[in-house]
């Protein structure tokens, strides 16, 4: 199932994406879940009965992003071998963890304000999971039995800010610096995670082109480490790391400017677009 979120009259909606046009949940079924959180509260099978006669034309929406209000935005950095390589850093032996906020929400077609005092953004193309229910000391085999689903995501990354210590927060999590959706695809419509394909655009150039088999650590993996150091619930949000192709490792570094369009896209989970701005509140 394909679920999104969309904005009517300034409020968020719930939406099932179907291939003749989406449903406006609240508008069709009274006691089913309005939100995400109410689907991770009750479960999917509150929506699997829903329909509608009269759907909703998917290009006249304006998103909102597909997760709203996780407990735990939490990423894990040079997680895909290519990317370390590029990068010159070596290869980790165990995941590298830091965070975002969600101030750094933002919705596909949004515009992303690049800081005015970073001169190095960057773009990086990420598989999102959605953590169902909550985890905590789970075993690898068992860990993506707590996955509700997976999405789209692009982890901006002011990389001056990034670089200038050894804490990675401040260049992670400017505001709106992580576009996330359109979509929020259940695990059982994706299926094996680590068989995807990402891709990102700059301009329309191809810049990252991989496939989520390069990654060090599986999903599996981090989900099943992440817990065994604290407990996941539901609603946390985890970005599993970018693969080659980043501004950072290219020789003639050309960082993103005011009028890019960058366009990313994971396999089943469609392609989040977004234009970078210069900032109007500097």
């Amino acid at each position: 199932m394909k679920l999104l979120n969309f904005y009517h009259n300034n409020e968020i909606r719930l939406g099932i994406k179907t291939d003749k046009g989406v449903i406006d949940v609240a508008a069709v079924a009274q006691n089913a879940p309005a939100s995400i959180d109410a689907v991770l509260a009750s479960g999917l099978e509150s929506l699997k009965h829903i329909s509608a006669s009269t759907l909703l034309d998917e290009s006249q929406l304006r998103y909102a992003p597909c997760v709203t209000n996780p407990g735990k935005i939490i990423c894990i950095g040079l997680n895909y071998r290519r990317h370390a390589e590029e990068t010159n850093a070596p290869i980790p032996e165990v995941p590298i963890v830091f965070s975002k906020f969600s101030n750094a929400l933002a919705a596909a077609g949004e515009d992303i304000p690049l800081p005015a005092k970073s001169e190095k953004c960057d773009y990086e193309v990420e598989l999102g999971v959605v953590i169902g229910k909550t985890a905590y000391n789970v075993r690898q085999t068992q860990a993506l039995d707590y996955v509700f689903g997976y999405f789209t995501a692009n982890d901006l990354s002011a990389r001056d800010f990034q670089l200038r210590t050894s804490q990675w927060l401040l260049g992670k999590t400017p505001d709106k610096f992580m576009p996330v959706g359109p979509y929020l695809v259940t695990a059982d419509e994706v299926g094996d995670p680590q068989n995807l394909f990402l891709k990102c655009w700059v301009n329309g150039d191809l810049r990252q082109d991989s496939n989520t088999a390069d990654m060090i650590f599986s999903v599996a993996e981090i989900v099943s480490y992440l817990s065994q150091h604290f407990t996941l619930q539901p609603g946390d949000v985890i970005l599993t790391g970018t693969p080659s192709g980043v501004i950072l490792g290219m020789k003639d570094a050309s960082w993103l400017k005011p009028g890019d369009e960058v366009v990313v896209e994971v396999e089943k989970l469609g392609r989040l677009s977004n234009h970078m701005v210069r900032d109007s509140r500097a």
